[in-house]
């Protein structure tokens, strides 16, 4: 169930971007603001699960090598 989700996720944010980027291109001038929010939210959701998948691999390479200094 939890792979269902996070593949969902994965999908959701670089469609919010190509819908924002399309509505940006079609709409007429008045409404083009109303894409704006829409491409910015998928655009911190990429980068969120980025930086966050970052700091866990960081995390996780601490951890080790705090094992092999213990270890020895």
């Amino acid at each position: 169930m939890k792979f269902e989700s996070v593949y969902i996720y994965s999908l959701v944010a670089p469609f919010m971007i190509l819908l924002s980027i399309i509505g940006l291109i079609i709409s007429p001038d008045e409404t083009k603001i109303f894409y704006l929010p829409v491409g910015i939210m998928g655009i911190f959701m990429i980068t969120e699960k980025e930086v966050f998948r970052r700091l866990k691999r960081q995390n996780i390479l601490n951890k080790i090598r705090h094992y092999k200094k213990n270890k020895y």
